[in-house]
């Protein structure tokens, strides 16, 4: 997509209309891949909006973090998806894990980017999550969230993408273990879905969806969504080359703010329907009838293996 049809849809937003904490963030894909992501950036500062990436730190080196850092970006997550062999896997790329391992030092030790570590926890990794923490908090990492993969894409056929309810649970022991240890280093789960028991212990704040709440993104084709993750086809809400973008905004987006749609299946006499209301937007999929892939909740509720 050209720029100027995105920063087109960034204009439309009433100046009287953005809060001072609204930000931008560029994700993918990789955004470095874009030749003009720095100019992208800059003019993104320019209208006085925060700006902010999601990379896998293949081409993050001290030359590209200064030019980013010049151009405004503010907000910085990068992905790391276990030791050497299994990240490497992950992101089908052999050197994967010695470029991103450069990244994520570069970005944490300037103290002026709110930077974090994102991990998508699997078979292969979970029991590399210790060493990883010490590897992390040896670069000065301040933040490390961890989250895990729905069915969808290449995970759908893949068991190692996916953990047992077992192996949920541990690694809801793990997160729990590191925030009780109160190290620099401060562990969160994602905004998933409800964890129940652990709900209290494994995040900043309770759980809560914010696609199409306060969350809206603008595709690659000018489809304009929620949180990237969500079953795009099934959600979309209009169009940048069709529609207004903030008007969309303000006048759409029904599915995501009430949910009673979501009351079915597994969800439909739920006891803690009011906490989750039928977990994450992007656990739905399906086009007539979009249906939930996986239940957080449910998973909570097994015994630690």
């Amino acid at each position: 997509m050209p720029v100027q049809d995105f920063l087109k849809a960034l204009d439309s937003i009433p100046v009287s209309a953005r809060p001072k904490d609204f930000t931008v963030v560029l994700t993918g894909g990789e955004p470095l891949l874009r030749p003009d992501i720095i100019q992208a950036g800059a003019q993104i500062r320019d209208r006085g909006f925060a700006w902010g990436m999601v990379s896998n730190g293949w081409f993050y080196d001290e030359q590209k973090h200064a030019a980013l850092m010049e151009a405004g970006m503010r907000t910085l997550t990068i992905s790391l998806d276990g030791l050497e062999a299994s990240h490497d896997w992950m992101r089908s790329v052999k050197g994967s894990y010695s470029r991103v391992l450069r990244a994520i030092g570069i970005a944490a030790a300037d103290p002026r980017l709110n930077f974090d570590v994102v991990s998508c926890v699997n078979k292969r990794n979970l029991k590399e999550l210790p060493e990883m923490y010490s590897i992390l908090s040896s670069l000065g990492v301040r933040q490390w969230r961890l989250f895990t993969i729905i069915p969808i894409g290449r995970a759908a056929s893949d068991p190692d993408m996916h953990l047992s309810d077992s192996e949920f649970v541990s690694l809801m022991d793990f997160i729990c273990a590191k925030r009780e240890a109160k190290g620099k280093m401060n562990v969160t789960f994602s905004c998933e879905g409800y964890l129940g028991r652990y709900e209290e212990k494994v995040r900043d704040q309770r759980y809560f969806c914010h696609a199409g709440i306060n969350i809206a993104s603008v595709l690659i084709d000018g489809r304009i969504c929620a949180c990237p993750n969500i079953d795009r086809d099934r959600f979309s809400q209009g169009s940048i080359y069709e529609d207004d973008f903030y008007d969309v905004w303000q006048h759409r987006f029904q599915e995501f703010r009430k949910r009673d749609w979501a009351r079915k299946g597994t969800c439909k006499d739920c006891p803690v329907w009011k906490d989750c209301l039928g977990n994450g937007m992007h656990n739905w999929h399906g086009q007539e009838e979009p249906a939930l892939l996986q239940c957080h909740y449910h998973k909570t509720l097994s015994s630690k293996a």
